[in-house]
């Protein structure tokens, strides 16, 4: 049986800070996906072969880019972690509704109809699905807050992709199912911002893999 490679995905923990508390945004996986429906999921999904010519209106912020390409591998380009971070936004979108970046109005062959904005991408976690599954990702995990990004949280739509989108405060998520990484990363979340509500960029991000049947946490 031929061995199945992670392939590269990113997930966005999209952050409501207002009202002095803080709530991020997950929804529903459809029934109809293969992999891990009916949970409660932040938005993302695997980088796009195309990811990595969509144009820029600020590239990722400099600590958060040397942070993504610490043990990505020497074939992890300057051009492929800035189509991660594309992949991230693009999932926004497609999924929730929410475009971050510059407006471009409606684009032909279903482009993009902004220019995406990392430059207030957090890159908060790193997680790579143990070998033996069916499908298998690298998904580098990074936050956004709301107010500096230009976002309405209430302008968030579910989609086929994610139902039942909901705010939910990032320390009380009782009663929603999720899968463990997802809970795992919000954890991460919850000590990140009691360390430093401003999740500063630099900071030292952890890397959830399995390695010879061991869960393995190790910081990058």
């Amino acid at each position: 049986m031929t061995a199945v490679r992670p392939v590269d995905a990113a997930s966005i923990l999209l952050l409501d800070r207002s009202g002095g508390r803080v709530r991020v945004l997950v929804g529903r996986r459809s029934s109809k996906h293969v992999f891990m429906p009916d949970v409660y999921v932040f938005p993302g999904g695997r980088r796009d072969a195309g990811d990595h010519l969509v144009s820029v209106s600020n590239p990722l912020n400099p600590l958060a880019n040397e942070r993504l390409a610490l043990r990505a591998g020497a074939r992890c380009s300057d051009s492929r972690l800035r189509a991660i971070g594309v992949a991230a936004l693009r999932e926004l979108y497609e999924e929730a509704g929410i475009a971050v970046g510059m407006s471009l109005g409606e684009q032909p062959g279903g482009a993009l109809p902004f220019r995406p904005d990392l430059s207030n991408l957090r890159f908060l976690a790193r997680a790579i699905t143990p070998a033996g599954m069916v499908r298998r990702f690298d998904t580098r995990f990074f936050t956004l807050f709301t107010d500096e990004a230009d976002v309405d949280p209430a302008g968030a739509t579910a989609s086929h992709e994610l139902e039942d989108l909901r705010w939910v405060d990032i320390f009380d998520h009782k009663g929603i199912e999720m899968p463990d990484i997802t809970v795992l990363i919000l954890e991460e979340l919850q000590k990140s911002i009691q360390e430093d509500k401003s999740l500063p960029f630099g900071r030292a991000v952890p890397l959830y893999r399995n390695r010879h049947g061991r869960f393995l946490r190790d910081l990058l």
